[in-house]
Order: structure tokens, then C-alpha cells, then sequence
């Protein structure tokens, strides 16, 4: 198990660093200058040179990316260009916003999607099953985006149950208005969830050890959930994980829509103004957490299922 994790943290490493290199020829090819962005229109061409210089942004790309590296290594992920606060501090001030919208969007998707799974395998071919898959297929074709502006014209600016913008003040502020945003990004997911989980509970009951619980006369609540949910939770488990990454990209239209602080919008932001720093952190940041999820489904999976526990450990 500690060779299979040290293997999976070194191909995350090698990933990560792959994405930064990426993104930073990605960055430079965008036209721009950021340091003319940041200093405005009315700065000198000699002021502009000295800051381009001290931002290192006079070097060749490569010669800059492995200085980021290095900076990496110890921890710096260099500085705002246009506040020149440290980025870390400035990724840090609004993660927590995106993480307490991750969270919001998983709880208004997990739960209702293996509720919906169960059922609609439990009772294949029925009316529920056949209405549950219309409806998962159909929030499952519609872009996050749309709902969100759908759920911002109804419920706030029609009904006015709920603030249109903002993230609020206080726990009651926040979470109220952390219901539209969630219900908008983590909608699409209880279809995927609800379609994932039938499909693989119905290929776990026509196994022979399903059968031969029925044979000995145990019950159908245990059967389903001892034999058959056990094993057929797994691959939702790893489309969860993945979905918790791709969340976060989602967020930006939802911070974007209902007016939040968070990464998502940091990033929007960063892009529009060249601020490049800000961007190579954003992405670094983001791409270790969307690791770190994958490897923590990996292992969740290992400690469900004997079978890959086997695999790993030979």
C-alpha cells in the first residue's frame, strides 16, 4: 500500500508540474503586457522596464519557469502584480469561498443522486425508474451556467427568496446565500451520480454471487446493500472525485452569476489583466487539490474493495 501511494504522489507531482509549464506558455502567448496593466497608462517606459525586470519577467519563458520551480520548492508563489501581495495570501483570502461552495454543490448532489441510483435499480423498468432517467438526462444537457441564471431570475429577483449577490456576513448570511450557487453547480451531478450508480448496481446483481444470496433465502435489504451497493458504489466513487475537481471550474460561472468572492473568480480575473502570477498560483493550487482528491478516491476505493488492495500489494 505505501509503494502504490508513493507511486500515486510522484505521477501527481510530475502532473502538477506539467499543468504549471502548461500554463505558463499558455499565458505568454496571450497578448498583453501585465506590467503595463498594472502600472497604468500614464507610467513611463523606464518605470515599466524596472518593474518588468524586478518581476522577472525580462527572462526568457524557460528561464522563468524553472525560477518558479525553484520558488515552489520553498514555498513562494511569488507576488501580486498589481497589489504585490504574496499570491498565497490572495489564493488563501478567497479559497474558502470556493471550498464552502464545493461542499454546498456535493451535499445537494450526493445524497438525492444515490438516492435516485438505488431506486431506479431497485425497481428496473418501472415509472420511477423511467421518470428518474428522463429528468437526470435533462439536468444533466442543461450548462450549469443557464441554471444559474434561471435560479437567480425565479427565486431572487421574482420571488425574492433568496439575496441575488454576494457571499454575506455571518453563518446565516453565508448560507443563505449559498443555496442558488450550490443547487446551480451541483444539479447537473445528481443525474450523473443517479445514472452511474443504476447502471452499476444493475451489473452487480446479475453477478453469480448475487444469486446465490438469493438462493439461501437472504433478504433483498441486505442483499442490496451488502452484495450490490458495496461494490457498485465504487465507480461512483471515482466519477465523485473527479467531479469535485471539475467543480471547481464550474464555480467560476456560479462566482461569476451570483457575484462571489472565490478562486473561480480570482483567476477570471487574473486572466482578464495578464497577472500572471496570480494565474500560475490559482492553477497550482487548484491542480494539487483536484489530485489530492483523486488519490484520496484511490485509496477509499482500496479500503472497499479487497480485490484492488490485492492488485496493489503484489
Amino acid at each position: 500500500m505505501l509503494a502504490y501511494v508513493a507511486k500515486r504522489v510522484t505521477l501527481a507531482i510530475i502532473v502538477i508540474f506539467t499543468v504549471i509549464a502548461a500554463m505558463f506558455v499558455m499565458m505568454h502567448a496571450v497578448p498583453g503586457d501585465p506590467v503595463r496593466s498594472a502600472l497604468g497608462p500614464r507610467a513611463s517606459e523606464a518605470m515599466i522596464e524596472a518593474y518588468r525586470i524586478k518581476l522577472g519577467f525580462d527572462l526568457p519563458i524557460w528561464e522563468q519557469l524553472l525560477r518558479y520551480y525553484g520558488a515552489i520548492l520553498r514555498g513562494d508563489l511569488g507576488q501580486d502584480v498589481i497589489s504585490g501581495t504574496p499570491v498565497l495570501r490572495v489564493i488563501l483570502s478567497q479559497l474558502p469561498d470556493t471550498l464552502m461552495l464545493i461542499a454546498g454543490a456535493m451535499s445537494v448532489a450526493v445524497i438525492p443522486g444515490i438516492y435516485l441510483g438505488v431506486v431506479a435499480a431497485s425497481r428496473r423498468g418501472g415509472a420511477f425508474d423511467r421518470v428518474s432517467s428522463v429528468l437526470a438526462v435533462s439536468v444533466m444537457a442543461v450548462p450549469s451556467f443557464v441554471i444559474a441564471i434561471y435560479l437567480l431570475l425565479i427565486f431572487s429577483i421574482s420571488l425574492g427568496w433568496f439575496p441575488a449577490i454576494g457571499a454575506g456576513e455571518g453563518v446565516a448570511g453565508k448560507l443563505q446565500r449559498l443555496v442558488l450557487p450550490s443547487i446551480a453547480l451541483g444539479l447537473a451531478w445528481i443525474g450523473y451520480l443517479s445514472r452511474i450508480l443504476r447502471a452499476s448496481m444493475l451489473e452487480v446483481m446479475a453477478e453469480n454471487h448475487v444469486r446465490t444470496a438469493r438462493a439461501f433465502g437472504i433478504s433483498r435489504r441486505k442483499i442490496m446493500h451488502d452484495y450490490v451497493l458495496r461494490i457498485a458504489i465504487l465507480p461512483t466513487i471515482t466519477v465523485l472525485g473527479m467531479g469535485i475537481g471539475q467543480m471547481i471550474s464550474g464555480a467560476v460561472f456560479a462566482e461569476i452569476v451570483f457575484g462571489r468572492p472565490g478562486v473561480g473568480k480570482l483567476v477570471y480575473d487574473a486572466i482578464a489583466n495578464r497577472n500572471y502570477p496570480i494565474v500560475t498560483g490559482t492553477v497550482l493550487v487548484t491542480t494539487t487539490f483536484f489530485v489530492l482528491i483523486g488519490l484520496i478516491a484511490d485509496l477509499l476505493i482500496a479500503f472497499l474493495d479487497p480485490r484492488v488492495r490485492n492488485v496493489i500489494t503484489r
